[in-house]
């Protein structure tokens, strides 16, 4: 059985989308998907990459072609006020969630908190809330997040050792696919590793 990584920042609007879809995706293929957290910000550092922000022209852009897949994908998008904000608490909750076995419920949560409903996940009593609303002990795992430094520079730097260099990260073995717009070709190397 293939397995889908799939490896994402919740301050990445491509990873939102691509989160509403890799599930499906997983599923029609027959495949194992796991989910990755991992820190976008280091990843550019590490690589020498920017954020579409960074340049006006590409910003301007950015909003216009992710309301074009919101509509396509018919999933609510909201622009965070601020962006881009900084995703570290979350990530780090998420590895705990992880380490509870509850980490796609709160990666959802939290997208939807973020991308849909235009909440601060950036305020710990926020982000508890948004881990308690999704039936778990959000201020347990929010206060657990420090502990999870080290595990997510390590998640990062394994994307970035295996040529990461950007949000979504999709790895099908070694191929590599960056973006949420290249999930038809993450379902095509899928589908030909399950043969």
């Amino acid at each position: 059985m293939a397995t889908l990584e799939f490896f994402y920042d919740f301050v990445s609007p491509y990873s939102y989308l691509a989160s509403t879809r890799v599930e499906a995706l997983a599923a029609r293929t027959g495949a194992t998907l796991r989910w990755r957290p991992f820190l976008l910000g280091g990843v550019f550092k590490a690589t020498g990459n920017s954020s579409p922000l960074d340049l006006p022209a590409k910003g301007r852009h950015l909003w216009l072609d992710l309301e074009r897949w919101a509509r396509r994908l018919n999933v609510p998008l909201r622009r965070p006020e601020p962006f881009p904000f900084s995703p570290m608490l979350a990530l780090r909750t998420a590895l705990a969630c992880e380490a509870v076995g509850k980490l796609v419920p709160f990666s959802h949560a939290v997208y939807r908190a973020a991308w849909a409903d235009g909440r601060d996940i950036t305020n710990p009593e926020v982000l508890a809330a948004v881990a308690t609303e999704a039936g778990l002990d959000g201020a347990a795992l929010v206060a657990a997040a420090p502990s999870y430094k080290e595990a997510l520079v390590k998640q990062t730097q394994d994307a970035i050792d295996r040529g990461a260099f950007g949000a979504p990260a999709c790895f099908v073995g070694d191929q590599l696919f960056i973006g949420n717009d290249r999930l038809d070709f993450v379902e095509e190397a899928l589908r030909a590793a399950g043969r």
